[in-house]
């Protein structure tokens, strides 16, 4: 199999490595805007490194993966589609619901393969979780917390063109939260607070969200982020049901200290970053998409499963900008 890569950032160095050792990947074809850390890149790896997005498309490749910048995705979903290429893409689909649609639009037509990187689908802990709710062992789920806190904010830079806190960060609990329940949102009530500096209010952007979320069969959720948590990157999820409550993500590198007489010691190796933390999953995420291409397996995150967890986000910046709650009702793109 030959596969075009086309970013060669953080991430998309992390997918290229894991691909370059996959048996069903001959060879790899890399290419980024910064073309010498493209051929580094393919260097280091045995790979090919591309001058532009164009030759991916043209020297032959059977597939494609997306780890360019959010502003790129619509367009190199869309142009893949054209072209009758399976597709990994990180998320976001795009930067806004109205490009969203208009590249799953083109995915549909051409009838081609959109999976969406939605790592945490991938994580043990969550895997483990969705079991524990599907099986019953739970009880009548009531009660959801979830939480994304990384350690250190990003550039100021990044800020405006993340699409702000609940489209970059929080859309990953949003889309997990659906998966390990089986349920969809139906209402979210946010807000946030811009005191972490003046780069977030200058991109009319929080550094600190919280949001309440009902589920179609009432059970109540909170989705809480914070862009810096100097214990270290802390992501957990917590269920409670009438029967039993678990917790994903505690585990002796959870960066948190109990006041407890009697707790468990702190971290001496905290999480320090989102490669670190969901390394395995990330890995698994891309070998499942070699996977799909193969014909071995469905598709386990389409683009319309991306939409969804959107337009929860979408809910949560409405409802922080209106200071009321939105019914996802109001945000387009629901199912036909």
């Amino acid at each position: 199999m030959r596969i075009g890569l086309i970013g060669a950032g953080r991430i998309g160095t992390f997918h290229a490595t894991t691909l370059s050792r996959h048996r069903e990947v001959g060879s790899l074809i890399i290419t980024d805007v910064d073309t010498p850390r493209a051929h580094a890149l393919a260097d280091r790896l045995g790979a090919t490194a591309a001058p532009g997005v164009d030759e991916v498309f043209t020297w032959g490749v059977d597939a494609v993966v997306v780890t360019a910048a959010t502003s790129a995705h619509g367009e190199l979903i869309g142009r893949a589609a054209r072209s009758g290429l399976p597709v990994f893409c990180e998320k976001p689909v795009a930067v806004d619901l109205p490009a969203t649609l208009a590249a799953l639009a083109e995915v549909d037509a051409a009838g081609t393969v959109l999976q969406m990187g939605f790592q945490r689908r991938f994580d043990r802990g969550y895997t483990a979780a969705r079991e524990a709710v599907r099986s019953g062992r739970l009880g009548r789920l009531h009660t959801v917390r979830a939480m994304t806190a990384d350690q250190a904010p990003p550039p100021a830079a990044y800020l405006p063109v993340s699409g702000g806190i609940y489209r970059d960060c929080l859309i990953h609990d949003f889309d997990i939260l659906r998966w390990v329940t089986g349920r969809e949102v139906v209402e979210v009530y946010a807000t946030g607070s811009d005191a972490g500096g003046a780069m977030y209010r200058e991109a009319n952007d929080v550094d600190t969200a919280a949001a309440v979320l009902t589920l179609e069969n009432g059970t109540l959720a909170t989705a809480t982020a914070t862009r810096t948590n100097g214990a270290g990157y802390d992501v957990r999820m917590e269920l409670a049901g009438e029967l039993d409550t678990v917790a994903v993500g505690l585990d002796d590198r959870t960066p948190i200290t109990s006041t407890e007489p009697a707790g468990p010691p702190p971290a001496t190796k905290p999480w320090t970053g989102f490669l670190e933390r969901f390394g395995p999953a990330y890995e698994a995420e891309v070998t499942a998409f070699v996977e799909v291409v193969c014909g071995e397996r469905p598709n386990p995150c389409d683009g319309h499963e991306a939409l969804q967890a959107l337009r929860v986000a979408e809910a949560a910046e409405r409802s922080r900008r209106e200071r009321r709650p939105v019914n996802i009702g109001e945000i387009a793109g629901a199912r036909a």
